[in-house]
């Protein structure tokens, strides 16, 4: 594949050979990274043929079939993978971050999350120990929306005045509803409302539990409503919306049961 790096007794070269024989080709610390580490690491296809790796001098000269980046890496930047140097998720993620679209990068995170390599909440922490560079920006924004957490008084303060713009009366709160503890309820209405902490990866248990909790709700004749917080910190119109549908009908059902 390059000058210097031989194959022997192998007719064929793999992916994982063909990344290997590039970083061999561009001396030592050479590590894959960008999107040939993301394809490495199971996050991201990569299909171009040239392969992608980062170096920490500027003596390298430029390869048929690598696409060199001259950058500082640090100890904590690069790892092995099947026996591949190459960049770490975190560090990936961070320069995937620096060219692809929002919705690739989640897409990215989601799977690095999936795969066990780093979760959303220490991928998040890592950021603000990483020292400046293109694609924290754009991180850090994704993951500040998706890793957001309220406490339950923040969460009822931003909650309620969206409920009140709905055409909703005050709710009770922290109520036992059906064997279950609530965040919202409407009893007039047989309304309630869960607002849950926003998380790429859930539990199967907690999975689990929210579904149980929804079947015991509306096999006893009550409207169960999940939101995440961070739909009730950032999209508080859609919450309206959505709050203001149910109430309608809801009011309207009640209203024919009381003229029945």
């Amino acid at each position: 594949m390059a000058r210097g790096v031989y194959v022997v007794g192998r007719p064929e070269l793999s992916r994982y050979g063909r990344w290997m024989a590039a970083v061999l080709a561009c001396g030592p610390g050479a590590v894959i990274s960008h999107e040939s580490a993301a394809a490495l690491w199971g996050i991201r296809d990569y299909n171009r043929r040239a392969i992608e790796v980062s170096v920490r001098t500027a003596a390298h000269r430029q390869r048929p079939g690598i696409r060199i980046h001259r950058r500082s890496l640090t100890a904590n930047d690069f790892t092995t993978h099947r026996n591949i140097p190459v960049t770490t998720p975190v560090c990936t993620l961070i320069d995937l971050a620096a060219r692809l679209s929002a919705a690739h990068t989640e897409r990215a995170v989601n799977d690095a999350d999936k795969l066990d390599l780093v979760d959303p909440e220490a991928l998040r922490e890592a950021l603000d120990e990483t020292e400046p560079r293109p694609g924290i920006g754009p991180l850090r924004k994704l993951l500040d929306y998706r890793t957001f957490t309220m406490t339950y008084s923040m969460n009822e303060q931003r909650f309620l005045p969206i409920a009140r713009k709905a055409g909703l009366p005050e709710p009770e709160t922290q109520q036992w509803v059906n064997g279950f503890r609530v965040d919202f309820f409407w009893s007039e209405l047989k309304l309630i409302v869960e607002t849950d902490g926003l998380r790429y990866h859930r539990t199967p248990a907690q999975q689990a539990e929210d579904h149980l909790r929804d079947q015991a709700h509306a096999a006893a004749d009550f409207t169960p409503l999940r939101f995440t917080r961070a739909q009730v910190r950032f999209e508080p119109d859609h919450v309206e919306r959505v709050l203001a549908a149910v109430a309608a009908r809801l009011y309207s059902r009640r209203s024919d049961r009381l003229a029945s």
